[in-house]
């Protein structure tokens, strides 16, 4: 199996008659999808997402993929395939759109809805292709030809991309639920029409590679869900993805059997429930979903509220709740119901919101103890036989941790792809496909770009560090006022702290010694205020350190007169 190296230079010039895949999101990760095709001169990128910060992203709202490769071929590119609408896959087209709003965006009817709605917040408005299942598009030198997938969203779609060069196959994210909501399995026939055709590279979905088995049916849901209805006294509420069509749909029917009304919460929430539901991909009983203000006139045990949140994000409805800042209130004996995955680094953020509610008096319904999620990817044994239909001649795991991409790899090992035709990538990693065979050539930059509020790109890991240094030891600021000809102190040293933990009478004590500094650099001809300021950083950072074995933000304001 080759495997990047932290050496790589960039990679040279495509050969001719080649095909180059980079991705720039998605790999060594759950989310931030991204994968650009090169060949010929142009290019085709494959989905455009975000991935959503961490703890330890203090203040970030998104992560998106690094464009700066691809930034100046801005005009080489033929359009951008969605394989289907979750953001990890859709949410960084808005920005990728911002410089330049007329890349065609390919996709499925739902997908492109999706992703309309969300560029006309961003005054976007995009050329678009609808395509469906058994389609084939002529897109630049690619031809594509979409095939249905089964997921966690309708119409999600894998796409073949031929090429001279052979053809690529991206799977998107897939599983093989054989009994799906909407009856839209995945089409194994067509998978199996273009291995005899010959699959010269397979991009597949490595998420539940670790998982043996096959992943249960969404319907196994439903049982499980009429159990917790059926057990309710008080108001239902619901916390899922807001493009979880099929979740929402088995909420929709058990809500209508039991007799009570839903409203869903949050705008991203209505929204896309709103398309699902214009689009007939959302089957909803007349007069079952209502405007959440009129709820107030209904009894508590006919009430289901749809929010977002079951990712423990800060902002959302369901954190807001459990921390006593939104309308609703969680009241004694109301049942919460998180319907979804528990992504990778969100468990304590997760599980602060249980508690929280909890706390109030909920009585919360999660994966750790009900059966009220499945997965939407396929797990080791529908992924081992996904390769023995597809038989392709190489291999490279795609969407997913480190570890996830490993197990993949394995698998497709097992089912007899040799070794050397299996590449274990990262996010930059130039893969080429020359003559049948797919090796690493280079690695471009795709380091990750933080959307803090309006801004895009200015924060950096210099950025986070401090606030991270912040959050945990707090700051602490010296103001002194020197004379610019002597050196000598005019005013201060004043010392003030913030969040440190530390009270400010207790730097009486550390005051003669910035001052002797400071005396003693007058003496020794000193007096640029920069210097000063690293001598007082200095001096009161390892008395702090001493005394209290904390290490603040020390911040020296150093003022000439």
């Amino acid at each position: 199996m080759s495997h990047p190296h932290p050496e790589l230079g960039p990679p040279p010039p495509l050969p001719d008659g080649g095909l180059r895949v980079t991705p720039l999101g998605g790999l060594g990760e759950i989310g931030r999808n991204m994968t650009v095709f090169e060949y010929g001169g142009r290019l085709l990128i494959v989905d455009c997402g975000v991935l959503f910060p961490e703890e330890e992203q203090p203040g970030i709202d998104l992560i998106l993929p690094d464009f700066s490769s691809i930034r100046n071929r801005l005009d080489d590119i033929e359009g951008i395939v969605l394989t289907h609408g979750h953001e990890d896959h859709i949410g960084g087209v808005p920005f990728l759109l911002r410089e330049k709003p007329d890349i065609p965006l390919i996709g499925s009817k739902l997908t492109l809805a999706l992703i309309e709605a969300k560029l006309q917040e961003h005054r976007i408005r995009p050329y678009t292709l609808e395509v469906a299942e058994g389609h084939r598009e002529r897109i630049g030198p690619f031809d594509c030809e979409f095939v249905a997938v089964n997921h966690s969203i309708p119409d999600a779609l894998a796409v073949a991309i031929r090429t001279p060069a052979g053809m690529a196959v991206h799977t998107g994210d897939f599983k093989m639920d054989q009994l799906p909501l909407d009856n839209r399995l995945t089409d194994l026939h067509a998978f199996a029409r273009l291995s005899e055709e010959g699959i010269d590279l397979l991009l597949s979905d490595s998420t539940n590679a670790e998982v043996p088995g096959f992943t249960p049916h969404e319907r196994d849901i439903s049982g499980v869900l009429r159990q917790v209805f059926g057990a309710a006294r008080k108001r239902i509420i619901v916390a899922s993805f807001a493009s979880h069509v099929h979740r929402i749909q088995q909420i929709l029917d058990a809500a209508h059997e039991y007799g009570r009304r839903v409203a869903f919460v949050g705008r991203s929430m209505v929204r896309n429930m709103g398309i699902a539901r214009d689009l007939g991909y959302l089957k909803v009983p007349p007069g079952l979903v209502v405007d959440v203000k009129t709820l107030d006139d209904l009894p508590d045990h006919q009430v289901v509220l749809v929010c977002t949140g079951s990712q423990g994000e800060p902002m959302a409805a369901l954190s807001r709740m459990a921390n006593r800042d939104h309308q609703i209130r969680i009241v004694e004996g109301d049942t919460v119901i998180l319907a979804s995955s528990l992504i990778p680094g969100n468990e304590n953020a997760v599980y602060r919101v249980i508690n929280g509610l909890t706390r109030w008096g909920a009585n919360v319904v999660h994966k750790g103890n009900a059966k009220v999620h499945v997965s939407g990817h396929a797990s080791a044994g529908e992924l081992l036989y996904f390769y023995n239909i597809c038989r392709p001649k190489n291999l490279m795991p795609v969407h997913g941790e480190w570890r996830h991409l490993r197990a993949n790899a394995e698998l497709g090992a097992m089912t007899g792809v040799p070794h050397d035709r299996i590449v274990i990538a990262e996010d930059g990693i130039a893969v080429d496909l020359v003559g049948g065979k797919a090796k690493i050539s280079g690695k471009v930059q795709a380091g990750y770009v933080y959307v803090d509020g309006l801004s895009v790109g200015d924060v950096g890991e210099p950025a986070l560090k401090d606030r991270k240094i912040l959050g945990d030891e707090g700051i602490i600021s010296v103001f002194v006022v020197i004379d610019s000809t002597t050196g000598k102190i005019n005013a201060g040293p004043h010392v003030q702290a913030r969040g440190s933990g530390i009270e400010d009478a207790a730097f009486e004590a550390v005051i003669p010694k910035i001052t002797e500094t400071l005396e003693r650099s007058a003496q020794d001809g000193i007096v640029e205020p920069h210097q000063l300021q690293q001598l007082v950083r200095r001096t009161l950072g390892k008395w702090v350190s001493d005394t209290y074995r904390r290490r603040p933000m020390i911040l020296p304001v150093v003022v000439e007169v």
